[in-house]
């Protein structure tokens, strides 16, 4: 699956996801859970406007990003939407 991902590059110079889209959908980023440097990557763990989390791995030096990990949003009951 492809993903583009907008940013917005804070005062520190460091882009931070703000926008994902997905073929035609896109997701607003609610809020950054968590934000760290791998060796060679930048991660970010991110909670969508759709209420899933999103592991998303960034390539700084390519531009790249890929998304590693997908956890759809829990409904009422304990049972995953989808």
């Amino acid at each position: 699956m492809e993903i583009r991902v907008e940013c917005y590059a804070g005062h520190r110079g460091e882009e931070t996801p703000r926008r994902l889209h997905f073929d035609s959908r896109t997701v607003e980023v609610a809020r950054v859970l968590d934000a760290w440097h791998g060796p060679d990557h930048r991660y970010f763990k991110l909670l969508g406007s759709d209420g899933a989390t999103y592991l998303l791995r960034h390539d700084e030096p390519a531009g790249e990003w890929a998304l590693v990990q997908f956890q759809r949003a829990e409904r009422p009951g304990g049972h995953a939407e989808g």
